[in-house]
């Protein structure tokens, strides 16, 4: 599931920079290069359990969960692989309207956390979501949908894991994707900003480059642990599904659900706030 967290700023050790999106996205299946490293949440996985817990977080709950479930439409019969599924939240609810749910996550110990929430009825397996070709258990053309729930931020590079999306879904099958809403939600390139105390503005001061950034994963420790999240624009998402047959047939911007108390800038926060969508989720179809 999600990886979000508090703007800090970490220190940490240098480390050699990825290849450029749109070179590992157009090599062929056959050329590409040897993947960049893992990005997996093992080394945070109990700190990210507790923070979702066994529902989702509080934006799980009240925004995204039921967003995917309307594109979705989770029902009896219907083959549904969770990609990045975490500790299962997505699973779960889906499962509980009789889905027939397969989770797959690189962390095992999220996966383990997964399994002992039950239900029995859900398969888990580790693997790379940009390898599920190899993934044994997984069989291509099987599924009716794909979805990827707030972690395509943190997987790099976008062209194996579209493809290997895309093989496991039936013809007409779909893909749903939600995402930390990269042209306003970028990691330290956007922020809050007042004018005249009443009217709170969003400061965007990077979009169109691809950057990989260090984030924090459980601060107040400090203890120098930490994920990496990429930033792409929107189009780079659009057009990667594209190359890999998935047409992109609704696009969607959720906005907040929090409400201000009252004050005196509660009317301009809530103004903001629903005019500044938090995420962005994508719908696309298999050719």
């Amino acid at each position: 599931m999600k990886r979000y967290g508090p703007k800090t700023r970490p220190k940490p050790k240098p480390r050699p920079p990825e290849p450029p999106e749109q070179d590992a996205s157009a090599a062929s299946a056959a050329a590409r290069p040897p993947l960049p490293g893992a990005t997996d949440w093992d080394a945070v996985a109990p700190w990210y359990d507790e923070l979702v817990g066994f529902e989702g977080s509080e934006y799980h709950q009240q925004v995204v969960l039921p967003g995917i479930a309307k594109l979705i439409d989770p029902k009896p019969g219907l083959r549904v692989l969770d990609v990045a599924c975490g500790q299962g939240v997505l699973c779960r609810l889906f499962a509980s309207r009789g889905a027939s749910m397969t989770g797959l996550d690189a962390s095992r110990k999220l996966i383990d956390s997964a399994r002992q929430r039950g239900q029995e009825t859900i398969t888990y397996l580790c693997g790379d979501a940009r390898e599920l070709m190899k993934v044994q258990s997984l069989e291509a053309g099987s599924f009716d949908a794909v979805t990827l729930v707030l972690a395509v931020q943190n997987i790099h590079p976008l062209g194996p894991l579209f493809e290997g999306m895309a093989a496991m879904l039936k013809p007409g099958g779909c893909v749903a994707i939600v995402m930390m809403h990269p042209a306003f939600r970028g990691p330290k390139s956007t922020s809050w900003g007042w004018v005249d105390q009443s009217v709170q503005y969003r400061r965007v001061d990077r979009y169109l480059m691809f950057r990989k950034e260090p984030i924090i994963s459980h601060p107040g420790k400090k203890d120098g642990t930490y994920t990496w999240t990429f930033h792409r624009p929107i189009e780079t998402y659009i057009n990667a599904l594209a190359k890999a047959g998935l047409v992109t047939d609704a696009m969607h911007e959720w906005p907040s659900h929090k409400v201000s108390q009252p004050g005196p800038r509660a009317k301009a926060e809530n103004t903001a706030r629903k005019e500044i969508p938090l995420f962005l989720a994508l719908r696309a179809r298999k050719l």
